[in-house]
């Protein structure tokens, strides 16, 4: 199995330019099979979902052709059958092409998804939705079949803003009759990226940011083209590292107003960075002391960028903490961190977390434990003494475009072994 392996402790400089991001071209894929015709979806990241989901579209038999940064996907002769286990548990997002085919065609049959195991992520809410549309559910052990005679638009109130939930229902609704509601939906940047690709081909969805979205229904979707936004998460992920390492390094094409929390947080620290329209730069790195991070729904602190924080904590005098409101098995990658000289005590409802700092890090073998943990680690053996080896890499490679090749440009010690 390949592992990345990372002589930490280099100074890094010069430009890192962030990608398309990964939370929204894995439901814009599923979304284009709405299309009636062709679409294409540009400032696509080179991730290893992006592949899953072109294998469950070849087995849908649409077309769909692939070139540096741009994807071009026509359903006009798609085939509406049983997405297999194997294709399913591939990765958590192949469950928009629930929404996606039950808007087509008024009925899915596939698996229950995979994808990163950080805790309980049930559908109830996305199946709580399509029942409101009309839809009856049918499930056995992972198998579910999901089907309507018609779909028709009805108020749906979530009772937690989940971002799937939403852009699950936004799918289904788009091409039932009559008008959906969605109340207490998620605010994300994605949603409203996929809410605009939507619109691009013909549908007709309002409030897609806010809590409230109204869609209402239309027969036909044409061909539009489509740009993924800047992964928010991936430039949060550089952040952090130029803060332990950077010397004049440019996190660049990024939108600085989507990652508000974590630059808040990162200030409070005391991180200096000059902030432009599109881009951050830190010049150097300062002295950090503690601060306290919860994660909450957007706009507050993402629970993606946790983890990510944590080996920068580490390196902050004093004590902080993490507190996880979303997911309950977001810690895996606190033990790890402590093989490398990490000071960390998780609390036994498994929901909180002390790190104490400053720490020296030095390098070892660890292993990945899911995306956002095999990114902590990364950031961690980057600025460990010595050398690390990270197993489980192709979680990292799932959500991160590239990123062997942005970190050795700017000066990182890093290959894949």
């Amino acid at each position: 199995m390949p592992k990345i392996k990372i002589d930490g402790g280099h100074e890094l400089s010069g430009t890192i330019t962030i990608s398309g991001a990964k939370n929204s071209v894995v439901a814009l894929i599923p979304a284009a099979i709405l299309c009636d015709e062709t679409v294409t979806i540009s400032n696509v990241p080179n991730i290893t979902d992006v592949d899953d989901l072109e294998n469950i579209l070849v087995h849908l038999n649409a077309k769909i052709t692939r070139s540096p940064g741009k994807v071009e996907i026509n359903s006009s002769d798609i085939i509406n059958k049983e997405i297999t286990e194997t294709l399913s548990k591939k990765l958590r997002a192949s469950y928009y092409f629930m929404g996606a085919l039950l808007g087509k065609f008024n009925k899915v049959d596939m698996y229950f998804p995979g994808g990163c195991s950080i805790g309980a992520r049930p559908i109830n809410l996305h199946l709580k939705g399509f029942e409101l549309l009309g839809a009856k559910i049918t499930e056995e052990e992972n198998h579910f079949i999901i089907e309507a005679e018609k779909l028709r638009g009805n108020n749906i109130y979530l009772d937690f803003p989940s971002v799937g939930a939403t852009i699950n229902i936004m799918l289904a609704a788009v091409k039932a009759r009559g008008k959906t509601v969605i109340d207490n939906a998620a605010q994300e940047p994605e949603i409203v990226n996929i809410a605009t690709f939507l619109n691009n081909m013909g549908a007709k969805i309002r409030g897609a940011g806010t809590s409230t979205i109204t869609i209402i229904g239309v027969k036909y979707l044409h061909s539009c083209f489509h740009e993924v936004i800047p992964d928010r998460i991936e430039a949060g992920t550089y952040l952090v590292i130029a803060s332990l390492l950077g010397q004049e390094l440019k996190i660049d094409n990024m939108i600085p107003s989507h990652l508000e929390a974590l630059i808040a947080k990162l200030t409070e620290a005391g991180v200096e960075m000059d902030i432009g329209l599109d881009n951050i730069v830190i010049h150097e790195p300062k002295d950090y002391h503690g601060i306290d991070i919860k994660t909450l729904v957007y706009p507050g602190f993402a629970t993606d960028l946790q983890q990510i924080m944590a080996p920068f904590l580490t390196q902050c005098k004093g004590r902080s903490t993490i507190e996880e409101t979303i997911y309950e098995n977001r810690f895996q990658n606190l033990p790890e961190l402590d093989k490398m000289g990490a000071n960390t005590q998780i609390r036994k409802d498994n929901r909180k977390a002390t790190i104490r700092g400053k720490t020296p890090l030095k390098g070892t073998e660890v292993t990945a434990t899911d995306l956002r943990g095999g990114a902590s680690l990364l950031v961690a053996a980057l600025i460990a003494e010595g050398v690390t080896t990270i197993d489980n890499i192709s979680y990292i490679l799932r959500g991160y475009d590239q990123i062997v090749e942005k970190l050795t440009a700017v000066g990182a010690k890093i290959e894949i072994i």
